[in-house]
């Protein structure tokens, strides 16, 4: 069995198209949606209407959790510019979504960590953002995969969130992050201030193959006209984003400097 995993595509239809044409290219059995879909300053009612049509199995993320719970003067401009984008059927679509999805007897998925949709499972913020240039997040050790996973029932778990396209393994369970779709870098302050950069602008995602009786996997990585993507964000008052587009790093204030 092959399943390919996309995740945080954050409006990005043109990013999200191209991976759908290079998973055409490999025959998979099924394409997974794990969360963060439309949250972005570029293409959120489209998109949502490109992956309403194609009815993946689909969960949530913490965007999609904070566009139907949010008032919209609380919302951030990322959630607030695809509140406004989107219809009731949009809506009634995302809050059909579940938080956590079994989709074979060995594989699961979610989107940051089993128990929370805020929390990064494989990587861990740190108190020294800026530090020496730190970037103020690094790989989860051992004790804290344990920690946020609990006992899983799995074989195999996908998640999401952090945008880093990673692949972990603790014991008999394979986790893999595909990365994200649309956004290849960030600003993020969740715990800690923190910055994630993957520094390309291409499309991100993973396909796993059950070989054996054991999962592999494999992260992709897709060009895509992220040119046009940038050009969207800038349009829509967002420099932040059409510089992490265009780049895959995030863009710092021009009175950033690195902490002595």
């Amino acid at each position: 069995m092959r399943i390919a995993f996309v995740s945080d595509i954050h409006g990005n239809l043109p990013a999200l198209e191209a991976v759908l044409a290079d998973i055409a290219r490999t025959p998979v059995d099924l394409v997974v949606n794990l969360g963060d879909i439309l949250s972005g300053p570029l293409w959120p009612r489209e998109t949502a209407e490109r992956l309403m049509a194609l009815d993946l199995p689909t969960i949530a993320g913490n965007h999609e959790r904070q566009l139907l719970t949010l008032p919209r003067e609380r919302m951030g401009t990322t959630d607030a510019f695809a509140a406004a984008a989107l219809h009731d059927a949009h809506r009634h679509w995302l809050q059909s979504l579940p938080p956590t999805k079994r989709i074979e007897p060995d594989v699961s998925c979610c989107h940051g960590t089993p128990d929370s949709d805020l929390i990064y499972l494989l990587e861990t913020t740190t108190a020294d953002y800026r530090v020496d240039g730190a970037p103020g997040i690094r790989a989860a050790t051992e004790g804290e995969l344990r920690t946020r996973l609990g006992t899983p029932q799995a074989a195999l778990l996908a998640c999401g969130h952090s945008h880093v396209p990673r692949v972990a393994q603790l014991d008999g369970l394979l986790i893999v992050n595909p990365g994200s779709v649309g956004l290849q870098a960030y600003d993020g302050d969740h715990v800690h201030r923190h910055v994630v950069e993957t520094g390309s602008p291409q499309a991100r995602y993973a396909q796993v193959e059950r070989i054996g009786g054991a999962w592999s996997a494999r992260l992709c990585c897709v060009p895509y006209d992220h040119r046009s993507a940038a050009q969207r964000a800038e349009r829509n008052a967002r420099p932040d984003w059409a510089h992490a587009l265009r780049t895959g790093f995030a863009l710092r204030p021009a009175h950033w400097q690195p902490a002595p």
